[in-house]
């Protein structure tokens, strides 16, 4: 009887870490989430883009929790998005030749795609284009989460 009551406890303690720990994980990126820019800036970068192209919540590889919901638009000296992405850690944009809408078809094809920087907003966001990377030269901008090799959105511009 002894045995069973500390076996139910050791259950119960660790079935509450393991919410505290997913709770955690899931808080974390939203408390350390970076200010998105103010609209005026999304808005110019706007004005200027070459390209332009939606992120739909419901792509093959997206779920209810990695999902990317508005406007991408792409210059050769930055990436901004009017929208907003789910929270998660280690958020990276890639740009790719090829639309990819999934993560088995991505970890195929990421020796192919171009790195382009850590997205740190969920609520829109502006990244700078290294140099030396022309936009044009790829089709899609894919949101991917590196921690956890999760898909998260994409967008073909072209």
């Amino acid at each position: 009887m002894i045995m069973l009551k500390a076996l139910l406890i050791f259950i119960i303690a660790l079935a509450i870490f393991a919410a505290g720990f997913m709770a955690g994980i899931y808080s974390l990126p939203i408390l350390t989430e970076q200010p998105a820019p103010e609209i005026k800036t999304l808005e110019q970068h706007q004005t200027r883009a070459l390209f332009s192209a939606e992120f739909k919540p419901d792509l093959k590889g997206s779920d209810r929790l990695h999902y990317g919901d508005g406007m991408v638009y792409l210059t050769n000296d930055a990436i901004s998005m009017q929208g907003t992405l789910s929270p998660g850690p280690d958020y990276q944009l890639y740009l790719s030749r090829n639309f990819i809408d999934n993560e088995t078809d991505f970890l195929a094809q990421k020796g192919t795609m171009q790195r382009v920087a850590g997205v740190r907003s969920f609520n829109g966001f502006k990244l700078v284009v290294p140099q030396g990377i022309d936009v044009s030269d790829y089709n899609t901008v894919i949101i991917w989460c590196e921690s956890f090799e999760e898909f998260i959105t994409a967008a073909q511009y072209q």
